[in-house]
């Protein structure tokens, strides 16, 4: 019985036809939408991350100029007010030397020696990306302490305009500037 069996299914796996075997075009089309429809949710996704890779280059570089000035404060007894002073090359250096330009963003910095602060501030070339700007500053705070504050804010939306201004006040940390309104921007780290 056993050998019958097995002979019976022999027989009718050499008797199916060449059109059984492969893929119907009902379940092609299946396996094609659904891989569309994962497209179409991942896509815009995908997309966003190339924003935030060049506008982590502004991030990191406006972030770079606080540390380096605070470096700088420290043996100088002054912020510097070019990017040569502080001589930052991934800055100044990323599209012409010493000119504070890159393929995304232009630099620029200054310093006043009235409220002994700093300034860094990142202006977005593509009008798909957000302005940052920083500061540091010097104060004394209310334990008597010299100390140094640093902020570094975000444009609220994209665009290609200056943000508003870090607010520098005596014996304060730096304070990003409004936050609404075209160049708003908002606090992103201390």
């Amino acid at each position: 019985m056993r050998t019958e069996l097995q002979a019976k299914f022999i027989q009718h796996l050499n008797n199916r036809k060449k059109s059984d075997k492969g893929f119907t075009l009902v379940e092609l089309l299946v396996v094609i939408i659904i891989i569309g429809i994962l497209a179409a949710i991942a896509l815009p996704n995908f997309l966003n991350q190339t924003s935030k890779a060049k506008q982590s280059e502004a991030k990191q570089n406006v972030a770079l100029v606080n540390k380096t000035q605070n470096a700088f404060r420290a043996e100088n007894q002054s912020f510097a007010s070019t990017f040569n002073i502080l001589a930052i090359g991934s800055v100044t250096d990323t599209v012409a030397p010493g000119s504070g330009t890159s393929a995304n963003y232009s630099y620029t910095m200054g310093q006043s020696a009235a409220t002994d602060s700093a300034v860094a501030i990142a202006v977005a070339r593509d009008g798909g990306l957000k302005a940052y700007n920083g500061g540091i500053t010097r104060f004394v705070n209310g334990a008597g302490q010299n100390v140094t504050g640093t902020i570094l804010c975000e444009a609220t939306a994209a665009s290609t305009v200056a943000p508003v201004a870090v607010t520098f006040a005596a014996g304060v940390r730096p304070v990003c500037g409004a936050s609404t309104g075209v160049g708003g921007v908002t606090t992103i780290s201390i």
